[in-house]
């Protein structure tokens, strides 16, 4: 095993750095330091992963709010979970001007973060004891537009609930 292959299993960060130079060094065609092809290819690979992760985590954030803010009476929760996401916003803006080429597929995340943000959205309503029938079937069949997760769109907020006697 080459010492770059053994670095890359025992120092990552030092892998990173001699990997970076020897790179560098190549392009200024300076061909005297070793290159790990293989696991250079796999990082570089990762790092779109990784930002399609992280564009699909926080898509899943702002549909968890969405319905919450849409179904829940409750006030104290409401600015935190409109602070969410706008954060949340705010990272896709930052994703999408580093990697416009995650745009493309925008709306088959929503579509598959929708379902799994609605569950995480049906726990959270039913542990604070908000979810009747008529919410949870908003939610199970709730279905958002690219402009309403990406955009400044907020739901309107829900009718209060009558009190029971």
């Amino acid at each position: 095993m080459s010492n770059a292959k053994r670095l890359y299993n025992e120092d990552f960060v030092l892998w990173s750095k001699e990997q970076a130079e020897a790179l560098r060094a190549a392009a200024r065609g300076e061909t005297n330091r070793p290159i790990d092809w293989v696991n250079v290819a796999e990082e570089i690979d990762s790092l779109g992963r990784s930002d399609t992760r992280e564009l699909a985590s926080q898509i899943r954030r702002i549909i968890e709010h969405l319905p919450k803010l849409e179904n829940s009476c409750a006030l104290d929760p409401r600015p935190g979970w409109i602070a969410s996401i706008d954060d949340a916003r705010n990272e896709i803006d930052v994703l999408l001007g580093d990697s416009p080429s995650l745009r493309t597929g925008i709306v088959e995340v929503i579509s598959t973060e929708t379902k799994r943000a609605a569950r995480k959205a049906i726990n959270a309503l039913r542990e604070y004891g908000e979810l009747d029938q008529a919410a949870l079937a908003r939610i199970q069949t709730a279905a958002y537009t690219e402009e309403e997760v990406l955009g400044d769109w907020f739901p309107p907020e829900p009718e209060p609930r009558a009190e029971k006697p």
